[in-house]
């Protein structure tokens, strides 16, 4: 009976951690509402500014319309001649394509949040080699033009400055039936002949823009050899897209990146051709805050469990050891503000910097559970110890929110210290004396 009625003390003690995970959840779900909204902050940003950039080109397209006979079955059965009409377009890739850019972040905040946004001033120079192009029966080119594809045009900063053998041209809206392109603009070309084969002869281009855009800026490489240099002083950024860069340096100061990407590498150039709505590859660089309160209180709230867990064991133990009896409703008053810290700690970070929003947040709870267990456990000694092995787990959750690539390796090693912690203090303990002993 004795020891019946220590597995219900235990049984009530875990049925308390599962009913923790309540109030555990509930926080994460607030959590991930606060991530919701940061979005909403984002989107409303790029529709109101400009949003996320791709550069794609400069290209050179030759339209062409092609028209064939056909044999016509009508629901009769009888056979007739009609004429059918195609549409479509030749691309033609830079040999060399240079995009160099710097970008200057900014910031804009709705509500609560932050959101980055950049301004970058951009030189772009291609060279195109000659380029000829399939006589076919019935096929007719149109005039050539050149089209630069833009993500959200609303970005661009005054007019783009555009040289194209020396001689200045204005861009126009639009690049007409091209897709994987985004939006853009283009301008009409000289200079093609179809009359021996299509040729179009080879040119070089210049151009240079100033183009806003939110958080992230893509470019794509569409030469036979792209190079690629973007530099700014925002110290934290993000490099993806299809490929990283070959040369980057990250400081204090700011960042400085440079690809170099060839035509073999790439499908870009073939995913544009194919004329898809599959977006084609790039190199990127997103303007990233240094440490999203978001994910790390989402990160901090996984170990939630834990910490009750290994403070109702740290219980248990005590009022085994000591013989000195703990109310459930007092283990659940513990597990609550052991719940509320992660509470806390979001709304705060929200204000003030991440780890001035902890270090308050470990504090406020570490106080309340001081004051709180110094009466349930009859002892101000052994309540400021039960605080002392709390500050210890908030340092360690800690270690574990800025290191993340160790996360796993010091979560493992924590457990493993505490289980070999309690094993060491009870390896002497005769537990059917401690069931026998039970009132």
């Amino acid at each position: 009976m004795k020891s019946l009625k220590m597995l219900l003390r235990f049984a009530i003690v875990g049925g308390l951690i599962l009913l923790l995970l309540i109030p555990l959840m509930m926080i994460k779900g607030v959590i991930s509402e606060r991530q919701s909204y940061r979005d909403e902050a984002y989107l409303r940003v790029s529709q109101s500014r400009a949003g996320a950039q791709t550069l794609t080109g400069p290209v050179r397209v030759v339209p062409w319309t092609e028209t064939r006979e056909v044999e016509v079955v009508d629901a009769a059965g009888n056979t007739t001649k009609g004429v059918q009409t195609e549409q479509g377009h030749w691309l033609q890739m830079p040999s060399r394509l240079q995009v160099e850019g710097r970008m200057q972040p900014d910031e804009r905040r709705i509500g609560l949040f932050r959101v980055p946004v950049y301004s970058w001033t951009a030189k772009i120079s291609a060279e195109f080699a000659d380029d000829d192009y399939p006589i076919k029966q019935g096929r007719v080119y149109g005039t050539p033009y050149l089209a630069v594809g833009i993500a959200d045009v609303r970005g661009l900063v005054g007019s783009p400055r555009l040289q194209v053998d020396g001689t200045a041209l204005t861009l126009q809206p639009g690049i007409g039936d091209v897709t994987g392109m985004g939006k853009g603009l283009h301008v009409p070309l000289r200079g093609f002949d179809d009359s021996a084969g299509g040729v179009l002869k080879g040119s070089k281009v210049e151009l240079g823009l100033v183009l806003d855009g939110t958080r992230s800026l893509a470019v794509v490489p569409v030469g036979d050899d792209s190079r690629i240099a973007i530099q700014s002083p925002w110290p934290h950024p993000s490099f993806g897209g299809s490929f990283l860069p070959n040369q980057r340096t990250v400081g204090e100061q700011g960042f400085e990146a440079q690809w170099a990407v060839s035509s073999l590498a790439s499908q870009a150039q073939r995913q544009l051709r194919e004329n898809t709505d599959v977006d084609p590859e790039t190199v990127s660089v997103e303007l990233v805050n240094p440490v999203d309160i978001y994910t790390q209180a989402d990160r901090a709230s996984k170990y939630g469990i834990l910490f009750i867990l290994l403070t109702f064991v740290g219980f248990i133990l005590f009022e085994l050891i000591k013989r000195l009896r703990i109310h459930p409703l007092q283990y659940l008053m513990v597990g609550l503000a052991l719940a509320i810290f992660f509470l806390l700690l979001l709304s705060l970070s929200e204000h003030i910097p991440f780890w001035l929003a902890y270090v308050a947040s470990a504090v406020a709870c570490i106080g309340v559970q001081a004051v709180y267990l110094s009466g349930v456990l009859k002892s101000w000694a052994r309540g400021l110890g039960f605080a002392g092995m709390l500050t210890v787990l908030y340092g360690a959750l800690y270690g574990l929110l800025i290191s993340e690539n160790n996360a796993l390796l010091m979560g493992s090693l924590l457990l493993f210290g505490v289980l070999a912690t309690a094993m060491w203090i009870t390896r002497r303990i005769d537990w059917y004396e401690v069931g026998a002993s039970l009132k």
